[in-house]
């Protein structure tokens, strides 16, 4: 049986939108009473595994899962050796590098050296400011990142933008992007190479309605 970990939260109602549209429904794991972690679809070819977004790398990589939707941020965090397979278009956001609306830098590059910078992602803003050759000292976050700057701990932050909403009810403004994310489909390479086409078969039904998905989008 084909194993697919879908991330709770903010992606799954679209993952399993996309899924349906792929001919396999996984629509049980919106249901209001279901406590169930691990959850067949209603054809019973497959069953979804319902884990935290992070943890979806790391199933696949395992073996655990053959396949699973995760945002593109996690996958360039955790830097796991997952297959990426399609571009799924939904769960769009920014990395970015954000300042209090009052601060005078307006370029990441503006930042002085050494300073302080808060994030739940610090490979990535690792990476990003290596890359400027911008030395930082950062400071990992697991909660709201927006206080660093607001408690004086940070001079800025890197995290995931959406709307910016948040970022403005708390006087902050976003400088610069890092790259913009959305859902990916990833597998495990292995079980990709040991296909008998069942993998095969929902990845190309997958990537035929993002298409669709990204024209309707379009229009």
């Amino acid at each position: 049986m084909i194993t697919v970990a879908l991330a709770k939260g903010a992606l799954l109602k679209d993952t399993v939108r996309r899924f349906a549209e792929a001919g396999l429904d996984f629509s049980a794991v919106l249901e209001p009473g279901n406590r169930l972690l691990m959850v067949p679809s209603a054809c019973g070819q497959a069953r979804a595994l319902l884990v935290r977004n992070a943890d979806v790398p790391v199933y696949v990589s395992y073996g655990q899962a053959q396949l699973g939707v995760v945002g593109y941020d996690v996958l360039r965090e955790h830097a796991l050796p997952v297959a990426q397979l399609v571009d799924l278009g939904f769960g769009g956001c920014r990395m970015s590098v954000a300042v209090k609306a009052s601060s005078p830098y307006r370029r990441a590059a503006d930042l002085p050296a050494h300073c302080r910078i808060a994030s739940k992602f610090t490979r990535c803003a690792e990476e990003f400011f290596d890359a400027l050759d911008l030395p930082v000292e950062l400071i990992h976050l697991a909660g709201s990142v927006e206080l660093g700057p607001i408690t004086g701990m940070s001079e800025a932050i890197v995290d995931l933008v959406a709307t910016g909403r948040t970022l403005a009810e708390n006087g902050l403004i976003a400088i610069e992007d890092l790259f913009h994310s959305t859902a990916r489909l990833v597998g495990h390479p292995l079980s990709l190479r040991l296909d008998d086409g069942r993998l095969q078969g929902i990845v190309d039904r997958l990537a035929a309605a993002s298409q669709v998905g990204a024209s309707t989008g379009a229009a």
